[in-house]
């Protein structure tokens, strides 16, 4: 991330309101229900939330995360292009270029700007307009702008391709997976049956009520602690996001206590997402946000209880179970009642001889991915001092 320290003496530093200027008073709100679908996208904090059947902006411009943004996440961008006719709500300023400042040298400086030193709020941290238009932007002449914007773009797409390439080995899994549904092959058990059965030897989430950790038992080291957050679309641990807590805490907690092996299910907020913990942490704990489902490997392989979880038919049956309630959610109750699909152990072990060289292929691709984005952000850094 860049901030005020690290942009160098190279470019005059001008304040963000002098190189912009915010239309955040043509912006509106509208709540979801009352949203009415249309050929409009409808943009917020952190992307797109929608679309609608009307537009207030028909333009190019940057959207800055105002709330509920990732605000001090150096993997998460807080400022993004939008064009054409576009709604955007009250959660993100619309910021519009002033003569002298290229669209894309702006979005790029402000993506990765940590700007904690200008959000405001405890619970729910605030970049309001005041804050955002302190923010001390380095502005070189205009072409030399676009010759930083372009670079990084360049930089940026390389990236996106090793992305584009781990998302087609996740499809290449579920198609297999899918192979052996058309198969036949597949007989669908409800989970309190293999729990039963012994199929399944913990089904459990966290620790609720009057165990639940408090904001005071978390530490910057201890005991690794994963709630839904942490938890990637790839089914992978995200390390930043893992919390810690604190020892003493956690040796008075009985419950929510994972191993190498189990696969995490989220059921609350981001409903459905899948990951396989491997240990990374050695004993670890879930919040009340995921379920721990610990395989009897003798009968049902970790790798192919995280396809069937994250089959279509069972991620189906999930919303249909939530969309009974009034929240986002399917507790550990109403799971016991759903179907998984399980095979016969022969076509487990070849399944996960297949995923196996799968993950192998993308944990390459992956650490290629990481070092790619920690050479991109070196270059971005480098960019905004003057020195490429």
């Amino acid at each position: 991330m860049i901030n005020r320290e690290s942009l160098g003496q190279h470019w005059p530093i001008r304040p963000l309101g002098d190189v912009c200027e915010f239309l955040d008073n043509l912006r509106r709100p509208v709540t979801e229900s009352d949203r009415i679908a249309g050929p409009y996208p409808y943009y917020g904090a952190n992307g797109q939330q929608g679309r609608i059947n009307g537009y207030i902006f028909d333009e190019p411009l940057v959207l800055l995360a105002e709330d509920g943004g990732y605000f001090g996440d150096s993997s998460r961008s807080i400022a993004y292009r939008i064009d054409g006719k576009t709604w955007v709500n009250n959660h993100a300023h619309v910021l519009r270029p002033k003569d002298g400042t290229d669209i894309g040298y702006l979005c790029r400086v402000l993506e990765h700007y940590d700007v904690t030193p200008f959000v405001t709020g405890t619970t729910r941290g605030k970049l309001t307009k005041a804050g955002a238009s302190a923010i001390p932007i380095p502005w070189p002449p205009l072409n030399e702008q676009r010759r930083i914007a372009l670079i990084l773009d360049s930089a940026d797409a390389l990236r996106h391709k090793r992305q584009t390439a781990i998302q087609k080995l996740d499809l290449l899994t579920r198609s297999i997976f899918a192979e052996i549904e058309k198969s036949g092959s597949l007989e669908f058990r409800s989970i309190s049956d293999l729990i039963s059965s012994r199929y399944l030897l913990l089904h459990k989430d966290g620790n609720h009520g009057s165990q639940y950790p408090r904001a005071d038992d978390f530490d910057d080291e201890g005991v690794a602690f994963l709630s839904v957050k942490a938890i990637g679309s790839d089914g992978e641990v995200i390390t930043p996001h893992v919390d810690y807590l604190k020892e003493k805490k956690a040796k008075t907690l009985k419950i929510g206590w994972i191993e190498d092996g189990d696969v995490l299910l989220a059921h609350n907020a981001s409903v459905g997402r899948v990951g396989i913990y491997r240990g990374q942490f050695g004993k670890a704990l879930i919040g009340t946000s995921l379920t721990c489902f610990r395989p009897n490997t003798s009968k049902l392989l970790t790798s192919f209880l995280a396809a069937s979880l994250s089959s279509s038919r069972f991620q189906l049956e999930l919303q249909k179970n939530m969309s009974q309630t009034t929240r986002n959610q399917v507790p550990i109750t109403a799971q016991k009642r759903l179907a998984i699909p399980v095979a016969p152990l022969a076509i487990q072990n070849r399944f996960a001889a297949r995923v196996k060289t799968i993950d192998e292929l993308r944990g390459r691709i992956k650490t290629g991915e990481l070092l790619f984005r920690d050479l991109t952000a070196s270059l971005q850094s480098k960019a905004f001092q003057g020195e490429i």
